[in-house]
């Protein structure tokens, strides 16, 4: 059943077994892997089917130190998986470990409990599998590079995106359609509501855009709305505690980190290259990816550093050409075009001939686009016509090959979980008359520090291989160059076994509050370097197990 509570009268709506609050790769995951459980479950989207203008409002957020963008935090159909390109790489077992350096336990998770979950996101959900990453994966392209480096304080960390990245909208429409599962769209929820002295929340708080409320019951909920909307909600949420649910000990909304990105840096090589498809990257079968340099895991245990890398950009005479940027876009959004290249190319390594073809897009081809958004980059093709020819015939001609003298690096940063990095409530208020989220983030002295030591260790390395000579200013340039929002909001609702130090614990459950439970990275302990989607859904799995347990086994035991 699919209902659109702009269309619905407010009143109380049907009792649950589970209500999960978001839609997106959290929330979808876990709606699908629960769908054939025989448990009465619904999904609350806030959102439509598509983009609206009331959704777009609530999109709204406040940022001091690093800037948030709003379309990082869509409300619609399926969440961020409408608008990002796929990109995803496991964690790196240093990132799971206590880090006596951070103001961080570690994660109650071992690489172990994690793997067979990676697994099942891959068979499921169209991730790579994991031996895509490891030894004898994607690796094997390293041979058929010009360049075969060795590297003794760096490792390469492999990162790979679907050509047709997953949007959860899709993903899980059978299951809303077959009736498996309600979603409720246009359902903005308020806040959880609960007894002051009970251990457990009742209902939910809910408004449709025309201002109607809606109160809805469940015996379990699970919130996925994303790394500041889970914070934002248990702050909303003072029936049971007056500085918001969960957060006895002041823990809701702290530690939030990001994956502040940027340029800075130039490899000036010795000798022109022409295929170095494992760095600079390439489309293989169904992926794209390259491997980016990270600092070894005991070079950062030995130098009590965070995990951050750096991948390679060659520069071509058309890079950051926006007419190309713009035809890229028409080319991923079309499917048509891409999937026929890719068949015709089908066993065949296809170089990539600019960083906008990767599962990393830029801000033109992430921004939301209307009819006369795409007249304009039309416009915007034939303007810079001269430059895209240039590009269309390396990339269509068979044997063309540009020789690439120098290559820039784009620049991933890790954030220690910082507890003055945090999500609060500011003043101004939304158009429900709620609180906006305040995000407040700075990187720390150890971020930089961790980041600066990687490029010394790149420039002394890459002189050693004979590859080339590493420009870097990072050391001291002023101000910080590296803070761009990557749209990774980690954190907030931190998982672990100390309640004075954590929201959740390994369950994923609120450790003061019976029957409500986070999902998605804001139960992140740390953030490490990898674009966390994948781990999100290899969690939801997990956390689906973990429902799929109590609840049948709550419902056994009352019909006894």
């Amino acid at each position: 059943m699919i209902v659109n509570l702009s269309e619905t009268q407010p009143e109380e709506l049907d009792s649950y077994d589970l209500c999960i609050v978001g839609s997106g790769p959290a929330g979808g995951t876990i709606a699908k892997e629960l769908a054939d459980s025989g448990l009465r479950i619904c999904v609350l989207e806030s959102g439509q089917r598509k983009p609206t203008a009331y959704g777009d409002k609530l999109r709204e957020v406040r940022s001091e130190g690093l800037f948030i963008k709003e379309y990082s935090r869509e409300r619609v159909l399926g969440g961020a998986s409408t608008t990002w390109a796929g990109l995803s790489s496991p964690l790196d077992p240093v990132d799971l470990e206590a880090r006596p350096w951070i103001q961080s336990g570690g994660w109650p998770l071992s690489g172990d409990d994690l793997r067979p979950y990676y697994a099942q996101a891959a068979e499921r959900y169209r991730f790579p599998d994991p031996s895509a990453y490891e030894a004898g994966g994607f690796s094997e392209l390293k041979a058929t590079g010009a360049y075969k480096p060795t590297w003794k304080r760096l490792e390469e960390k492999v990162f790979l995106a679907a050509s047709k990245p997953q949007n959860f909208a899709k993903e899980c429409s059978s299951i809303y359609e077959d009736g498996q599962v309600d979603l409720f769209l246009d359902a903005t929820v308020l806040r959880l509501e609960g007894k002051q002295g009970n251990s457990s929340v009742d209902s939910l708080q809910i408004v449709n855009r025309a201002g109607q409320q809606f109160h809805l019951r469940a015996e379990c909920f699970v919130l996925a709305t994303g790394g500041i909307e889970n914070a934002r909600l248990l702050l909303l949420s003072t029936d049971q505690n007056q500085a918001g649910l969960g957060n006895e000990h002041d823990q809701v909304g702290r530690y939030f980190m990001n994956h502040p990105k940027n340029y800075c840096g130039i490899l000036h090589l010795h000798q022109p290259v022409e295929e170095l498809p494992y760095y600079f990257g390439c489309i293989r079968n169904d992926f794209a990816g390259y491997a980016g340099l990270r600092l070894s895991d005991q070079v950062q245990r030995d130098n009590k550093l965070v995990n951050s890398y750096v991948r390679f950009e060659p520069l071509f005479a058309w890079s950051d050409n926006q007419g190309i940027e713009a035809l890229v876009l028409f080319v991923k959004r079309s499917q048509l075009f891409l999937r026929a290249f890719i068949s015709r190319n089908k066993g065949k390594v296809i170089t990539l001939r600019d960083y906008s073809e990767t599962g990393d897009d830029s801000e033109l081809q992430n921004a939301r686009k209307n009819f006369a958004t795409y007249l304009g980059l039309i416009g915007t093709v034939l303007i810079n016509l001269p430059s895209v020819l240039k590009y269309l015939y390396f990339r269509l001609m068979p044997g063309a090959v540009p020789k690439i003298k120098r290559v820039r690096l784009r620049n991933f940063m890790e954030m220690e979980p910082d507890p003055d990095n945090r999500v609060v409530l500011a003043e101004e208020t939304d158009v429900n008359g709620q609180p906006l989220p305040l995000v407040n983030s700075r990187c720390t002295d150890l971020d930089q520090r961790s980041l600066i030591e990687l490029h010394s260790a790149l420039e002394e390395e890459l002189a050693a291989t004979g590859l080339g000579r590493l420009e870097t200013p990072l050391a001291k340039i002023d101000p910080w160059p590296i803070t761009q929002d990557a749209s990774h909001h980690v954190g907030t609702t931190r998982m672990g076994t100390d309640p004075t130090s954590s929201v959740v614990n390994p369950q994923q459950r609120i450790h003061a509050v019976d029957n409500v439970y986070l999902a998605g990275a804001s139960v992140f302990p740390t953030s490490g370097c990898a674009n966390p989607t994948m781990t999100i859904v290899a969690l939801s799995i997990r956390l689906a197990e973990e429902l799929r347990r109590s609840l049948t086994k709550e419902s056994r035991t009352e019909s006894a």
